[in-house]
């Protein structure tokens, strides 16, 4: 379990998912009274064993907001094709201006990634990753990149298949 900079859980399991909150913002609306607050959560939830979505969700209170969150991304629950503790192939995500390289790793390298692409890697199971994003550092746009590239890996038998041939 990693802690934020308060000393706070940032990682929850619930059975099998664990969900991994992102990124909390605050949004400040000018009314008469002065300022009301809201917040939106980015979630990243995963059940380490190649299932990985990623919810966002807007309420006044941080809890609420993350909860909405987790149930957006249990909506939208992706595959990913895993070979081992790592990935099959190199692969580049984008999304927006965003892009997260992908590359496999030899076991015992762990996952070498950044706040935004580690939580989206680690909920999908991988332990040995090696990535590099470039251009937009908005992580919601990083966790959608992440989550696009891992979505394009194919194993060798599922390309043979495909394809129609022998390996």
């Amino acid at each position: 379990m990693s802690t934020d900079s308060r000393g706070r859980d940032r990682d929850r399991d619930r059975g099998e998912w664990t969900e991994s909150v992102v990124s909390i913002r605050r949004c400040a609306a000018v009314v008469k009274g002065g300022r009301r607050f809201s917040f939106n959560a980015l979630v990243v939830v995963g059940n380490g064993r190649g299932q990985v979505s990623w919810g966002y969700g807007k309420a006044n209170e941080v809890p609420p907001a993350v909860e909405k969150g987790v149930k957006d991304a249990h909506k939208q629950m992706k595959s990913v094709q895993l070979k081992g503790t790592t990935i099959p192939h190199a692969v580049v995500g984008r999304f927006g201006a965003a892009s997260v390289l992908l590359m496999p790793a030899s076991p015992g390298t762990g996952v070498i990634a950044g706040g935004a692409v580690r939580a989206v890697v680690e909920a999908a199971g991988i332990k040995d990753v090696l990535t590099k994003s470039f251009g937009s550092t908005n992580k919601l746009n990083l966790v959608k990149a992440a989550i696009q590239g891992l979505g394009q890996l194919r194993t060798k038998e599922e390309i043979a298949r495909l394809r129609g041939v022998q390996i």
